[in-house]
């Protein structure tokens, strides 16, 4: 873990906790050549270790298979999906930009007709595959950003639900789990804000209930770099030696990104006492220190 997804989990456990509720611990192991069993073995110690502790779980995306293959066969009984044979330097030569960090993807493969499909399937690409998305504008108050819109058709395209290996999509994967385990809140980073509008229309057609959404500011390094792995000195083994402690680490991101009054060390649980979601600036990026 990095102090970025550190910051992400402990507002998560805290907006839940804070209101009586559970955390659900999700492995979501969709890619499967790189989620390692040793990965997953340390990312459960770190959040142990952090006082970050779940009610229910681990559920791993590796077993739903069968739940996810029902919800797409569900939308191509409906004639909603259709086989996309672009490769990503085709999305990129010919994609829009996005409003958030992906491209939007301009139709390409929505009409072929059957000879060209043959065609291409002659030439030995393997499909992805792909959701209709209609002239529709999705809209959804989020506890922290406020009131967002996304027009499908313009400001996303038609979106993936099954990859060209396979396996299911991030987006249709999420969206089947949150409703199987009882997800009713959802805390996570603005930069996946545009993902949202795809995930409640996903719901629709599905008949799922819709979580409420929180998307929090991101942790940025300098200019407005986005904390990531590369960033060796935000890692939590860096972190621990440059702060000693667990809670040295909590109560220094808690007080940076407006969670607590100061940087003091903390617990978890120290921290409800003072915890509000008011305190969120939706708008701006928080700059690690």
């Amino acid at each position: 873990m990095h102090a970025g997804n550190i910051y992400a989990a402990l507002t998560a456990w805290l907006v839940a906790k804070s209101q009586g509720g559970d955390i659900v611990l999700r492995i979501e192991d969709l890619d499967r050549d790189r989620s390692k069993p040793k990965y997953i073995d340390a990312v459960q110690r770190d959040f142990e270790m952090l006082g970050l502790t779940w009610d229910r779980g681990p559920f791993f995306q590796h077993d739903r298979d069968e739940a996810y293959a029902a919800a797409f066969d569900s939308l191509k009984e409906r004639g909603l999906i259709y086989p996309c044979y672009c490769t990503r330097a085709d999305l990129h030569a010919a994609s829009a930009p996005h409003r958030g960090e992906k491209l939007v993807y301009p139709g390409t493969c929505r009409l072929l007709s059957a000879e060209e499909r043959a065609a291409k399937e002659a030439s030995g690409r393997r499909p992805a595959m792909r959701l209709r998305t209609p002239e529709e504008v999705i809209s959804f108050h989020d506890s922290i950003q406020g009131d967002y819109s996304q027009d499908l058709e313009r400001d996303c395209g038609d979106f993936l639900v099954r990859r060209s290996d396979q396996a299911f999509a991030y987006q249709l994967a999420v969206v089947v789990d949150d409703a199987a385990q009882g997800v009713n809140s959802v805390v996570r980073g603005v930069d996946l804000l545009c993902s949202t509008p795809q995930q409640i229309y996903l719901q629709n057609l599905l008949s799922l209930p819709h979580p409420i959404y929180g998307h929090i500011p991101l942790l940025v390094a300098e200019r407005d770099r986005r904390l990531s792995k590369r960033d060796h000195d935000a890692s939590l083994d860096a972190l621990l030696v440059r702060f000693g402690s667990p809670e040295a680490i909590i109560g220094h991101i808690a007080g940076i990104a407006g969670l607590a009054p100061t940087t003091e060390p903390a617990t978890p649980e120290q921290l409800l006492s003072c915890f509000s979601l008011k305190n969120l600036h939706g708008r701006i990026q928080i700059a690690w220190i």
